[in-house]
């Protein structure tokens, strides 16, 4: 089973750069993407309706802002799109597929580098969450969760640490979130199951030559309750092409779809 999670940074745009070509030949069971920035009456029919896919959508109520999507090789038996609060609800951060006793999430947490008052909203966010996520891994079924965390982990998922330990994305507080979710609640980060190496990133800044000298960030994670932990086969970062300042993460498993 192949399921990809990528922050498009706009679904039209990624779009007109040829992201539903490559869909086509990554013959991926599940795609889970986010930052959609658009309102499903304004998709044309190949992006609501890709060949081989169903398609399903969690707009912000803001246009041109946030939003996620789920692209699936079969029909889910259920869908869910809110969380319980206004953070995830009113933006489109959440949507939920399941398939049996297996459900995949696109996720967009919420960035908080542009003020304050989005770190704080950030922060809110993973407070209310926490508690959802440890229920996951006491959950009958098991989780992929799929996206943009907007965390780098540890020092060895970015290039600049040293120079990030005061910002967005790096923080101490952030950070020790997610050492909780992995050493405390158990959820595993699949990425490195498989891949222990440096400079494996899946976003850079569009400024200077970050892309050119791999000046990145890994932010976007598959995260999975423990009992797929064995299922997790391959991982991969696809930057053969740019649909956006993220790189699509694919990671096979080790399950039937």
């Amino acid at each position: 089973m192949k399921v990809v999670s990528v922050n498009v940074n706009g679904i039209r745009a990624a779009h007109r750069k040829g992201f539903f070509y490559w869909i086509q030949k990554c013959k991926a069971d599940v795609i889970c993407v986010q930052e959609t920035k658009a309102q499903v009456g304004q998709l044309t029919d190949e992006i609501l309706n890709p060949k081989g896919y169903v398609a399903f959508f969690n707009d912000a109520k803001k246009k041109g802002y946030s939003g996620t999507a789920v692209y699936c090789k079969k029909q889910p038996d259920k869908v869910t799109a809110q969380l319980g609060w206004e953070t995830a609800d009113t933006e489109g951060r959440y949507l939920q597929v399941d398939f049996g006793k297996l459900s995949i999430v696109s996720l967009y947490l919420p960035s908080g580098s542009s003020s304050d008052e989005r770190q704080q909203a950030k922060f809110d966010f993973l407070d209310r969450f926490m508690p959802i996520l440890k229920k996951m891994v006491k959950h009958k079924n098991e989780y992929i969760l799929c996206g943009d965390w907007n965390i780098a982990h540890k020092e060895i998922d970015l290039k600049n640490w040293k120079g990030n330990l005061k910002n967005s994305g790096f923080l101490p507080e952030e950070r020790a979130w997610l050492d909780e979710l992995f050493d405390k609640v158990g959820m595993v980060d699949s990425f490195r199951v498989i891949n222990q190496d440096p400079d494996q990133y899946t976003w850079w800044s569009n400024r200077g030559q970050a892309w050119a000298n791999n000046v990145g960030w890994r932010i976007d994670y598959q995260i999975v309750t423990p009992g797929l932990k064995n299922k997790i086969k391959k991982v991969s970062i696809y930057k053969d092409e740019r649909f956006s300042d993220h790189a699509p993460l694919i990671i096979e498993y080790d399950l039937k779809f």
